[in-house]
């Protein structure tokens, strides 16, 4: 459970539980860092079991976040939110509006845009009470649906990775192990369908399965315990994380790791391995950026050509991940890490945390009461 402990420990200088009963609305904010800037950080929805492993989840996923902004070049911080229901059935626009009144009283520490199981539609209902939102409508000043930027740097990461393996950036004739065909699985297999790839995909969710051979179509589908072992060049995790365990790492067949999925190692020993065992880790809170990349252009008007040009970055960090990796002889999550930690560092030493309002930073935009 949340003790300061475990908060010093993970270094968060601010967790807040929201509630409101009027509209069964139970939901967690954790700020993690400021020191680049205000916590942006996605808000999901899920049927938590317990609220400590809602808490856990928030926790780990605002650390993350930290990370992801500071190895991306964004002067933002980390932070994350969850909503502790069902989406099937909890949802509402007095819960969300209810849950951006919260968010407004944090006074722009917290920033907040679409994850798991939520959609374009809810941020709206969120900005109806707060400017401190991301990942708007386009027709509102935003940017509306990170995922096909997400994909997009994904992608990068893919390609970066190929040349390092390969010599030849282009995936073009690769054989891919896609776990999971969610929104952002979609994009990243329609992508790889593009350029030549072959995919096996998997989902746990048909309708996903079918919406994914629309604009993959000559994707095999494989079980979903089955895509570890098919015989393949990289696999890309685009599901929950933590797939690369002690149970699943001696299945891999693949050179490459590269997905969309959030903390793909189970610890960050399984970094270690797959440096033992000769397969290249492209960072997943590096190249799965694309999304917090594109909604951060809000800030100052967003246009597709500026969240082309960022998102497209992905690619030369990843390289040069690669080399800090090669230069130092770690895993590629500590060289990762080593990128992040190092920013954050120097910037701490002329800087305090972040706390004013930031509402000056969408220009022409403000929230619909």
């Amino acid at each position: 459970m949340l003790s300061f402990e475990k908060l010093y420990s993970m270094g968060h200088e601010e967790v807040v539980f929201f509630s409101d009963s009027s509209c069964n609305l139970k939901a967690i904010v954790a700020i993690h860092n400021t020191t680049l800037g205000p916590a942006l950080g996605g808000t999901r929805m899920w049927p938590y079991k317990s609220e400590a492993e809602a808490i856990e989840d928030v926790l780990r996923l605002s650390r993350g976040m930290t990370y992801k902004a500071a190895v991306s070049g964004l002067n933002l911080g980390g932070g994350k939110a969850v909503i502790i229901g069902d989406p099937t059935k909890d949802k509402s626009e007095a819960l969300f509006r209810s849950y951006g009144r919260f968010l407004e009283s944090l006074n722009g520490r917290y920033i907040t845009a679409e994850d798991v199981n939520i959609s374009v539609e809810d941020i709206e209902h969120i900005f109806t009470e707060t400017s401190n939102v991301c990942g708007v409508a386009q027709i509102h000043g935003g940017s509306g649906n990170p995922s096909p930027w997400t994909a997009r740097g994904v992608f990068r990461g893919i390609e970066a990775a190929c040349l390092k393996v390969y010599g030849d950036r282009s995936p073009k004739g690769k054989v891919v192990a896609l776990q999971g065909a969610g929104s952002v699985g979609r994009y990243l297999g329609q992508y790889l369908h593009e350029v030549g790839a072959k995919i096996f995909v998997t989902d746990i969710n048909p309708s996903n399965i079918e919406k994914f051979k629309q604009v993959a179509p000559g994707a095999e589908v494989v079980g979903v315990d089955e895509i570890y072992d098919v015989n393949c060049d990289i696999y890309a995790p685009c599901a929950l994380g933590a797939t690369i365990n002690d149970n699943t790492i001696n299945r891999l067949k693949c050179k490459i790791v590269a997905g969309a999925a959030n903390n793909q190692l189970a610890e960050d020993r399984h970094g270690a391995i797959l440096k033992e065992k000769g397969i290249l880790y492209a960072p997943d809170y590096l190249i799965n950026a694309g999304g917090l990349m594109n909604v951060s252009i809000e800030f100052e008007g967003w246009s597709n050509d500026k969240a082309t040009r960022m998102v497209d970055t992905i690619y030369d960090t990843t390289l040069e991940i690669f080399k800090i990796s090669d230069e130092q002889n770690i895993p590629v999550g500590k060289a990762t890490d080593f990128l992040a930690e190092s920013r954050i560092s120097s910037i701490q030493k002329i800087k305090n945390s972040y706390l004013g309002n930031v509402s000056h930073r969408f220009p022409g935009r403000k929230q619909r009461r």
